[in-house]
């Protein structure tokens, strides 16, 4: 399996912004894409995604944007550590409670 090409953002804010530029010289905003694509280099597959984004990012399209996704990944990766946490203290509270109930009175 070959290992997929990184693009550098400044060609995909390029890419993006002659897609929304260009798209009313087309048929269709794929249309453009499938042009635009073939220039760069990329998929239009791939375009579409950063159009997509782009289109998030600013407000135009609906969903999360780039700082709103990466904000949840973050606290949902919190939520994992505290849960983590506290199962380690729940069984650590049961194993002393346990072994106070099994000392012998002095």
């Amino acid at each position: 399996m070959t290992k997929p090409m990184r693009y550098s953002p400044e060609v995909r804010e390029r890419a993006v912004r002659m897609v929304l530029e260009h798209q009313h010289e087309y048929g269709s905003q794929w249309e453009a894409m499938v042009s635009i694509s073939a220039k760069i280099g990329c998929t239009p597959e791939t375009l579409r995604t950063w159009v997509r984004r782009a289109e998030t990012d600013s407000g135009r399209g609906e969903g999360l944007t780039s700082d709103e996704r990466a904000r949840l990944k973050e606290l949902e990766r919190e939520v994992r550590e505290l849960r983590r946490a506290n199962e380690i203290l729940r069984k650590a509270s049961a194993f002393f409670a346990q072994a106070e109930l099994d000392r012998r009175p002095r």
